[in-house]
């Protein structure tokens, strides 16, 4: 057993497929199909199931999870502290909101990896409800989200940054040429927010219920830039981080409109887990992610 072997099984637990398991990593389909045959073999089971075309985890396959994700988090860990490099090298597996990634946070990775060419940034998007426990079985080392302030006795909160939600328009919409826009005026005016799932839409609708207003809701995706491109269009008002439509509202293609209901608090927020010891390499990451 060794740890490609754990890495594209997990990823074969991620895809729930050996050949997108293949394409991600670069292998040829029976690469990945030996790979697991080997590690069946020394562990005298198996791991996955066909079911039609349907593949399933075994029993075993289930607990071999948790142990895979350990193993390769200690061997990150290893990399990143026994070394007799000044330079860190090694992997950090980070977890992203997609929405931080309209401000500068590629160009600060750009700048990381100059600084420290042996490190390996692995990106992973999260959503709110599932990343502590991605951080919790080291399947995640960091995590950068945008959300409401998060509490969670699990993680530890190393940093955080006040950010802000806005309501976007195309400049020829009437809600555009109000001066003040509060929750009445959003009465039956098409709505395009963030898919069911994400804080911000709960947010929004939360505060609707409050006051008593109706949402007609138009649209509800997950995609930053079709909201924008509806609204663009004059289909509705989007409701977003404003980071995620800078450009647009710089080229006048959006305008925010001016608020003054409810407030909307969201913060940028870095965490790990709670017993997470941060090296180096992962300190000066964060530093260069939370600098302005």
């Amino acid at each position: 057993m060794n740890n490609t072997q754990l890495e594209t099984f997990l990823k074969i637990v991620e895809t729930g497929s050996f050949t997108a398991t293949a394409n991600m990593l670069g292998y040829a389909q029976s690469t990945v199909t030996t790979q697991i045959k080997l590690l069946e073999e020394e562990f005298g089971c198996l791991l996955f199931e066909r079911l039609g075309k349907t593949l399933v985890l075994t029993a075993e396959g289930e607990k071999l999870i948790s142990y895979a994700e350990q193993m390769l988090q200690l061997q990150r860990q290893m990399l990143l502290e026994v070394s007799a490099a000044e330079i860190p090298s090694g992997i950090i597996k980070l977890g992203v909101s997609e929405s931080l990634c309209y401000r500068n946070f590629p160009e600060k990775l750009m700048e990381y990896k100059k600084k420290y060419p042996g490190m390996d940034i692995r990106i992973q998007f999260i959503d709110h409800d599932t990343f502590p426990a991605l951080l919790k079985s080291g399947a995640l080392d960091v995590v950068y989200t945008l959300n409401p302030l998060i509490e969670n006795s699990e993680l530890k909160m190393v940093c955080k940054k006040k950010e802000s939600l806005s309501f976007l328009a195309n400049p020829s919409h009437p809600i555009s040429k109000m001066k003040k826009v509060k929750e009445k005026d959003l009465e039956n005016v098409p709505l395009l927010l963030t898919s069911h799932t994400c804080s911000f839409r709960k947010m929004l609708l939360d505060d609707f219920r409050e006051q008593g207003v109706t949402p007609k809701i138009e649209l509800e995706t997950s995609s930053k830039e079709i909201l924008k491109a509806f609204a663009i269009n004059g289909l509705g008002i989007a409701f977003m981080p404003a980071m995620t439509a800078t450009t647009e509202v710089k080229e006048k293609k959006l305008k925010k409109i001016d608020w003054a209901g409810s407030d909307f608090p969201i913060y940028s927020q870095i965490f790990v887990h709670k017993d997470k010891h941060r090296s180096l390499a992962i300190e000066e990451l964060i530093g260069l992610i939370m600098k302005s």
